[in-house]
């Protein structure tokens, strides 16, 4: 009954792909619970699969997190310690490559569409790095509008100084009409 209630909420979002993957070894990467649980899936039955399907997963589509890589994770991300119920072996973890060819190796519907929004997430993330020019020009940009905008409030903020400060000189003569009577 679980799993059903599961099929039946709305789909995983780009947003929640995007949180979870991570950068291990210079590469984006996701991790084998973390696909597990969008595929509806237990995470063994995930490494299973790829067990089963080892030539399809070389090493720059999927492997194994070292022990020092897997407590660096264990500390940035809170995962439960062992000996409390929690992973007993290290990670596997799926480059954009492995994510794709893990829909040939989990041949579910959920599967599927799951795996074209992971695809989308890594093909979005990958478009945001690959304009790093353009992204330098909008800065540039915006920093001299902020400079252009801070002289002109300078200028501004001086030309209100000058009209709070008090005249420097006296009046001398008195304001008004005179009448020719006066004089």
């Amino acid at each position: 009954m679980a799993k059903r209630a599961r099929k039946a909420k709305a789909e995983v979002t780009l947003t929640e792909i995007e949180q979870v993957i991570h950068v291990i070894r210079g590469q984006r990467v996701m991790l084998d619970v973390d696909l597990a649980r969008f595929y509806d899936v237990t995470t063994s039955r995930l490494n299973e699969q790829v067990r089963r399907n080892v030539a399809r997963f070389p090493e720059d589509f999927a492997f194994q997190l070292s022990q020092q890589e897997f407590t660096d994770l264990k500390s940035q991300s809170a995962t439960s310690k062992m000996g409390r119920g929690g992973r007993r072996k290290r990670p596997w973890v799926f480059t954009e490559h492995g994510v794709a060819m893990l829909s040939s190796v989990l041949r579910s519907p959920t599967a599927v569409t799951v795996n074209i929004e992971i695809i989308r997430a890594f093909v979005r993330m990958r478009r945001l790095m690959a304009t790093p020019g353009e992204l330098v020009e909008q800065i540039t940009r915006l920093a001299e509008t902020v400079q252009l905008h801070d002289s002109q409030i300078a200028t501004i903020t001086r030309i209100l100084q000058q009209m709070m400060d008090p005249p420097s000189q006296p009046s001398q003569g008195r304001i008004g009409f005179r009448s020719p009577k006066a004089s």
